[in-house]
């Protein structure tokens, strides 16, 4: 018998009015809830309701706001009677997948998310990020070893398009090295800090103190873990894994493969965006993953698509464009607005659950 796993995003993939769109659209109950979750933090919920899309780059807003759009919809799937046989969560996803898996109730997820973000956007870790496209994740991991400094493989997001994070002026520096070896692309990050680096653990002991305010519950579901790929079967794995994985590592490839070993052959990412189902595609072909299966009325992330297509069409329009040039005397070599709009399509894609703030479709 076939298995379905819900996967929860992790931040790029909020836009400005989320909150209100989703707020619009659920029954008084879930209103009452969400009133509920912010009552002591009108701020958050200004912004995640109101706010402009510069403002829910910051990580203190953007959490909260993918965490309530993922918890609600799974609360609403939850009383449909819809739910997982697995449930995964990239980077701040496997918070969202917290209340899936019936860790943590919906409200307590949230405050906790919450937490996670103002924690986060407080910290002010120095370092930066960068995505390193074309180059296998164990060619990336050698060179990493290679470099002076601390830079680390950190998001394993599909077989060629791996995340590293480190001190900023040694990424910055060793680019070009990338390139060198093979690299299709080495893009620095707009990020505000090296997440999942070493350079993260003093935020990872404030969050296992934070952890003390909770009461957690084993998982009803089986939750595979970002930093290993294993099956968390208990509260105290659970706790351990969210602790390692603020300075441990994204096994996005891992974990699809784990799914797939265990039956899983449908996928719904549960959230505002459909880039986990990118990835997936691009890791294993045979697992269908639909990200529009269970949308809401109007929740059906159209502005994204649209955007997500435009590049698309406007990606493919110049290809054919070179390759035509190309058989002529002059080759297009360079394109001002179409390289902007890859440069954004491609960022989307490797952001997502990087915790980035500034990947925003518009």
């Amino acid at each position: 018998m076939s298995k379905i796993a819900f996967v929860f995003p992790g931040q790029g993939t909020q836009y400005a009015g989320m909150g209100k769109k989703l707020y619009d659209e659920v029954n008084d109950d879930n209103k009452k809830l969400i009133d509920e979750i912010f009552k002591n933090n009108e701020d958050v919920k200004r912004v995640i309701f109101e706010g402009t899309d510069e403002e829910l780059k910051n990580t203190k807003y953007a959490q909260p706001a993918i965490a309530l759009f993922s918890v609600v919809l799974t609360k609403l799937l939850k009383e449909k009677g819809i739910n997982a046989d697995f449930v995964a969560g990239h980077s701040l996803g496997e918070y969202s997948s917290l209340y899936a898996a019936g860790v943590l109730n919906e409200t307590d997820t949230l405050k906790l998310i919450s937490k996670r973000g103002e924690i986060m956007s407080g910290a002010n870790i120095d370092g930066g990020m960068a995505a390193i496209l074309g180059l296998s994740a164990e060619d990336v991991e050698n060179i990493c070893g290679e470099i002076d400094g601390i830079v680390e493989a950190v998001n394993y997001n599909e077989p060629k398009q791996t995340v590293i994070a480190g001190e900023k002026e040694v990424i910055e520096k060793n680019l070009e090295l990338f390139k060198e070896k093979g690299a299709r692309r080495a893009l620095p990050l707009a990020v505000s800090g090296p997440f999942h680096s070493s350079l993260m653990k003093p935020v990872a002991e404030i969050l296992k103190k934070e952890f003390e305010n909770y009461t957690w519950n084993n998982p009803a579901t089986p939750i595979i873990a970002n930093t290993t790929a294993n099956i968390l079967n208990s509260a105290d794995e659970i706790q351990n894994e969210l602790y390692s994985q603020t300075f441990g590592p994204v096994k996005w490839v891992d974990t699809i493969n784990k799914l797939a070993e265990n039956g899983v052959t449908k996928i719904y990412e549960i959230g505002p965006g459909k880039v986990l189902a990118g990835l997936i595609k691009k890791i294993n072909k045979e697992i269908e993953s639909d990200f529009e299966k269970y949308k809401l009325g109007k929740m059906t992330k159209v502005k994204f698509v649209e955007s997500k297509n435009q590049i698309d069409k406007e990606i493919d329009r110049l290809e054919e464009k070179i390759k035509l040039s190309s058989n002529e005397t002059e080759v297009v070599t360079d394109n001002e607005l179409t390289r902007e709009l890859m440069e954004k399509y491609v960022e989307s894609i490797i952001c997502e659950g990087s915790i980035v703030q500034n990947i925003i479709w518009k």
